[in-house]
């Protein structure tokens, strides 16, 4: 039986981390006519009147609002608001490259995106189909394709259980038993030390301390060239919340793409090095 390769899960999350702002203010807000400043501020007006999840408030205010502004909401038309999202730089081509340097180190590559975002816009963006598994917020829709009520909301601490998942191999989210699963560390498909997660901000403080305490590699990230985004996650290092920071830029041979092989080859070696020693 040949041997089962070792297996990295690089997990991401999206907006501030894969492309710049919210993935809603690219195309969506502007279309139903709404600031970014005035939409954000209602949905957290609308989480303290009601005491309520602000994701759950973001997502009910887009229908809201959307039908005001008589704009669809259909699968096919988030979609469309995601083929607008911009990336930062490098990122449409960093997870096939990657995916072929781990490869060549003996390593199994797999990326997972865990976002507080829209997964119907998610889909309609142009790196979608890199992903292992998709864990987003998302819609229900009706009858007629018509997104009617939240299906899932991911927020800040929420986004750990799909760490757990990943850990133990569980992805179907309709199997509540399969994720309180005891299953011994050794069976799980990625250990938590082959984890790297790459985030930029306060939603992602557990998922950065949770990967860091237990053996993996913690990245936050920043909008290049910004002087308050490089302070903030500069602070996350700070308060040992993360292991290193790096701008958000993807390209080969730079700083987070440096980070990231040296990581890759250091979990290879151990890799090889336990193989040797059995």
């Amino acid at each position: 039986m040949p041997a089962v390769p070792t297996k990295i899960a690089i997990i991401y999350d999206f907006d501030g981390t894969l492309a710049p702002g919210n993935m809603q203010e690219h195309n969506f807000l502007p279309v139903i006519g709404m600031t970014p400043a005035k939409f954000w501020k209602e949905a957290k007006c609308l989480a303290q009147q009601h005491q309520a999840d602000e994701i759950l408030t973001y997502m009910l205010l887009m229908l809201r609002n959307a039908s005001t502004a008589g704009v669809a909401v259909r699968k096919t038309d988030f979609a469309e608001h995601g083929q607008t999202v911009k990336l930062f730089e490098g990122v449409d081509e960093w997870f096939d490259r990657i995916t072929d340097y781990g490869q060549s180190k003996g390593i199994q590559i797999e990326h997972y995106l865990v976002s507080s975002g829209n997964e119907e816009i998610i889909a309609g963006s142009s790196i979608a189909d890199k992903f292992e598994k998709i864990y987003a917020s998302k819609y229900i829709f009706d009858e007629n394709g018509v997104a009617s009520w939240p299906a899932l909301a991911i927020n800040y601490t929420t986004k750990t259980q799909y760490l757990f998942r990943i850990n133990k191999g569980t992805h179907d989210l309709g199997d509540n038993e399969a994720i309180n699963k005891v299953v011994e560390k050794d069976d799980r498909p990625v250990p938590f030390e082959n984890m790297i997660f790459i985030g930029d901000g306060t939603t992602d403080v557990p998922c950065f301390r949770l990967v860091k305490d237990q053996g993996g590699l913690s990245i936050a990230v920043y909008k290049p060239r910004t002087r308050y985004a490089k302070r903030k996650a500069t602070n996350y290092l700070k308060d040992g919340r993360v292991h290193c920071v790096a701008p958000a830029n993807y390209s080969d041979n730079g700083q987070l793409d440096k980070i990231v092989k040296a990581r890759i080859s250091e979990i290879a070696a151990r890799a090889d090095l336990a193989k040797l020693m059995k």
